[in-house]
């Protein structure tokens, strides 16, 4: 099964939000049903993932958005969790500071794209300048639309370097995030998730669906597209995300590198200090 066909938004099609099941989950009927397929996938992305590191030809961007409680935070804990941490790093893009408002809005995005060899993940990213700036008019019109082609170019750069990205936008309905938030409150554990903006936010939530539609039309390109995630069940949303990492990641035709070292001679020293500790 590859996903990604359904879940894709073709370059130059409408996006509506509206039209799209967030409860959607395949042919599975429950959790239990999906679990052996979540562990495989993230068994084959781990398997993968070493042959990235390894082999230093290619490097991986994951780019995470989604309104307020749509799981970025647990996508990254349990899809990237099959990964090897010395080859992956989450990086978060939040309000900008001080300095990084004195530089243009990808100044503070480029260091964190992954090298070689690399899996980056961007819980939240350079796609905040185009939904909370537009959002709360924190620039004018003429600046954030001005951005989706500056992002383009900024894409097919790192594409042009061997970064593939993949952009994942996590959709849940207004109700399963009200329902989320109650978990939250009831919940001491997802206590310190509770942020006094919550339901501010939640009043834009229209605003929010016009600049994430807006946002995936025009950034949806054949170097770079996104995928809508169906994230009401946090299952399928794990398995969805995992399955596409994967078939991606195989489509790179990966392979572990030759030695480098002459593998006869190190294995004729290793039986010669074998000998000497017998």
């Amino acid at each position: 099964m590859d996903l990604r066909r359904k879940l894709i938004v073709k370059p130059g099609t409408a996006v509506r939000l509206k039209n799209v099941d967030a409860s959607y989950h395949a042919h599975y009927k429950s959790e239990h049903e999906a679990e052996k397929d979540i562990e495989n996938h993230q068994a084959r992305v781990g398997e993968h993932q070493q042959k990235l590191y390894a082999e230093k030809k290619h490097a991986l961007l994951i780019v995470l958005q989604g309104i307020d409680a749509a799981g970025k935070d647990g996508t990254c804990w349990h899809v990237m969790k099959a990964m090897n941490p010395q080859g992956t790093s989450v990086q978060g893009f939040k309000q900008p500071t001080e300095e990084e408002k004195l530089h243009d809005f990808l100044w503070r995005v480029h260091p964190h794209t992954p090298g070689r060899g690399q899996v980056g993940v961007f819980n939240r990213s350079h796609y905040e300048d185009v939904l909370v700036t537009r959002v709360h008019e924190l620039v004018p019109k003429k600046i954030w639309s001005n951005r989706y082609d500056l992002i383009n170019d900024f894409e097919k750069m790192l594409v042009a370097n061997n970064v593939t990205i993949l952009k994942f936008f996590l959709y849940i309905t207004p109700e399963e995030q009200l329902e989320r938030f109650r978990q939250r409150l009831d919940d001491p554990a997802r206590q310190w998730k509770i942020s006094d903006s919550d339901y501010k936010e939640r009043e834009y939530w229209d605003k929010y669906t016009n600049a994430y539609q807006d946002m995936m039309e025009k950034c949806s390109t054949k170097h770079a597209s996104w995928y809508i995630i169906p994230s009401n069940n946090k299952w399928f949303r794990n398995l969805a995300v995992s399955n596409i990492i994967w078939k991606t990641l195989q489509d790179m035709n990966l392979a572990f590198p030759e030695p480098t070292v002459d593998i006869e001679k190190i294995r004729e020293e290793y039986h010669q200090a074998k000998e000497k500790n017998l």
